[in-house]
């Protein structure tokens, strides 16, 4: 028992901040913040200033000011603190914990205690989750490039609709996921077991100097079949209905117009047009589905409807 108390003392000591270089900034942290930065303590859950923070930019390191994280990584966990699933490279170092069970994550730069990482519950296709204190970070606000832009279709098996537009020119990334529904992080075993409300819905990620949005809804309307009710293909169930979640009324009216052209040639359009909602990315294995099989789609592909 000696030892093991001698051990930790040891330990703790070992990962114990310089101080000297950031003195000033030290000296003017509250209470609160040196506990957590230095001595190591948590703040108590859902009291961070950026746990809901949706804003574009970067989170830095409160005592020596080294930039972390990005926003575009962080993502709602429910944890009761801010989550990431990535770190900005090498900014973050990792360190077994006091504990002997967790992952601790500190200032690679200046050593401050950030919080704990996890991996392996599936949040994001990452599966990866920096845990970290408001109070350990400072949050930077950058305007985001308005040149990229993220649209969101669902049309039976995400990876189908997935495979077709990533082919289209200006699409700089798509991602598989989930839309619509009334539960937080569905899995994929949820959603297609259960009545999670959510469809199987992609996320495009496109540049708007190079390809429009109407471009992108009807290739949407071309790849799947926008006349049956009931899925797409073999696929039936809920979680397979056509629909689009529209951003703001500017999507809604192309998509109306679209639709509205459809239905003069004949076609008795099913898509549903929603307000888009939170977006939850499906976990790995389900991205790239087709690329990485290095196979076709089974129940889309491309037929000219306008």
């Amino acid at each position: 028992m000696r030892f093991f108390i001698l051990f930790i003392l040891i330990f703790t000591t070992m990962q114990a901040i310089d101080l000297k270089p950031y003195q000033k900034k030290a000296d003017s942290l509250s209470e609160l913040e040196y506990n957590v930065i230095v001595n190591k303590a948590t703040e108590h859950p859902y009291t961070g200033i950026y746990l809901d923070n949706k804003k574009h930019g970067i989170y830095k390191c409160k005592l020596c000011g080294t930039p972390l994280y990005k926003s575009d990584d962080k993502f709602n966990s429910n944890c009761g603190w801010p989550s990431f699933d990535d770190e900005i490279e090498g900014a973050v170092k990792r360190i077994p914990d006091a504990d002997g069970r967790r992952v601790e994550i500190v200032c690679a730069t200046c050593g401050a205690h950030l919080g704990h990482v996890f991996e392996g519950e599936g949040f994001t296709r990452k599966n990866t989750r920096h845990c970290v204190n408001s109070v350990s970070i400072e949050f930077e606000e950058k305007k985001a490039d308005e040149n990229i832009a993220k649209a969101y279709f669902a049309g039976g098996c995400f990876w189908g609709v997935e495979y077709y537009m990533q082919q289209i020119d200006g699409v700089k990334e798509v991602i598989s996921g989930f839309m619509g529904g009334h539960v937080k992080n569905p899995s994929y075993y949820e959603v297609v077991r259960s009545d999670t409300g959510h469809l199987e819905t992609v996320e495009v990620i496109y540049d708007k100097t190079k390809v429009s949005y109407k471009q992108l809804a009807k290739t949407f309307f071309e790849i799947h079949d926008p006349t049956q009710a009931n899925g797409q293909g073999p696929d039936i169930g809920a979680q397979y209905l056509s629909a689009i979640f529209v951003n703001n009324t500017h999507e809604r009216e192309i998509v109306n117009e679209l639709i509205k052209e459809l239905k003069s040639n004949g076609y008795d359009v099913v898509t549903k047009v929603i307000d888009a909602k939170e977006f939850y990315e499906a976990d790995e294995s389900h991205q790239n589905y087709y690329n990485k099989k290095g196979s076709l789609p089974y129940c889309h592909g491309y037929v000219k409807r306008f």
